[in-house]
């Protein structure tokens, strides 16, 4: 093929696309809702949405974008999906925790869910580097620390690293 089609991450919801969409896009700045789309009359033999309420909505976070569908109470999110955001220091961090978790739920090693149910990841940028330093003992310290925790904390992570 002569190029690479466009990849993009559908989130289904049972009715809350556009508030979530509106949410996720109120904490990455620059981000926005590109378009959306209504369930018509046709189909609803199948969907069971009435006409004019809200199919999709299309918005982008950094340089991704992503669809949000209203589909119904059928599929419900779990940890088998979740999206990464590194971080480049503590106020990051705690900002993307923070204002992610709102109503949600914390997890171990840096996981939330967000008050919908969909799982985040808020991850130090330095954590996959150090996760992969050819130093093995540094490695098992950085790991028996973050994984102790449930936001993350570069600090603490830096002296695990360090032997502290």
């Amino acid at each position: 093929m002569a190029t690479t089609p466009q990849i993009s991450p559908c989130l289904w919801f049972d009715n809350q696309a556009e508030e979530a969409a509106k949410f996720y896009c109120s904490i990455f700045e620059g981000s926005k809702i590109e378009n959306i789309a209504y369930y018509g009359k046709e189909g609803f033999d199948i969907h069971r949405r009435a006409a004019g309420s809200v199919m999709t909505v299309t918005f982008r976070l950094g340089n991704m974008q992503i669809v949000a569908l209203n589909g119904g109470p059928v599929f419900k999110f779990s940890e088998a999906f979740s999206l990464q955001v590194f971080c480049d220091n503590q106020k990051e961090v705690d900002y993307y925790w923070n204002k992610l978790g709102q109503g949600g739920e914390e997890g171990p090693c840096g996981w939330l869910k967000d008050k919908f149910g969909f799982s985040w990841q808020i991850v130090p940028s330095l954590l996959p580097k150090l996760m992969l330093d050819p130093d093995r003992q540094k490695v098992e310290r950085v790991t028996k620390a973050f994984m102790a925790m449930k936001k993350l904390d570069i600090a603490a992570i830096e002296r695990a690293a360090a032997g502290q």
